[in-house]
């Protein structure tokens, strides 16, 4: 249960190293020489109620992932759907516009209430920021930009599960 003082969401250790070793995945991994502040991988915090909390990781060659507080996950459709791929790129692809609005951090608390915190991964350090859903102010273009992307992502994923999920109906065998 949450400590509700802190609006802290209970998680499981599974969680929390799979976590950070996405915020920490090294950009060394990609066959791209990124420039300093080029992002090349996006790390959201999305609580989805009072208990429920969701990361998202995705990185440049389109691969994207959930990871959920009480350890279990949604990982390896980037491999079976393509549109999933596509918008987990144009995300990160997208994703180094916002740099210069967030500030540099070696803190990864987890997000208090429904803010939402977002980890933008460059060779120069993680960048961070922050978003109240439905608070964008209009003077954020690209917060507002970088927003739409991941519902996309989120979209996609959401899309991916169900195609499994009916595939699975489908052969009860695997």
């Amino acid at each position: 249960m949450p400590n509700r003082m802190t609006e802290r969401y209970a998680v499981t250790q599974k969680y929390l190293m799979t976590r950070g070793q996405a915020i920490n995945f090294p950009y060394q991994y990609f066959e791209t020489n990124f420039k300093k502040n080029e992002v090349f991988g996006v790390v959201i915090d999305i609580p989805m109620s009072a208990t429920v909390l969701t990361t998202m990781v995705c990185f440049i060659n389109g691969a994207a992932n959930l990871y959920f507080n009480n350890g279990g996950d949604y990982t390896g459709a980037s491999q079976r759907y393509r549109t999933l791929v596509q918008a987990a790129h144009n995300l990160v692809a997208n994703a180094t516009q916002l740099v210069p609005k967030c500030t540099k951090t070696k803190k990864y608390d987890l997000p208090k209430g429904m803010t939402q915190k977002i980890y933008l991964l460059t060779k120069s350090g993680i960048f961070t920021t922050e978003v109240k859903p439905g608070i964008i102010p209009e003077d954020q273009p690209e917060l507002r930009s970088f927003y739409v992307l991941y519902q996309r992502v989120l979209n996609e994923l959401r899309s991916s599960q169900l195609k499994d999920d009916a595939a699975a109906r489908m052969n009860p065998e695997k």
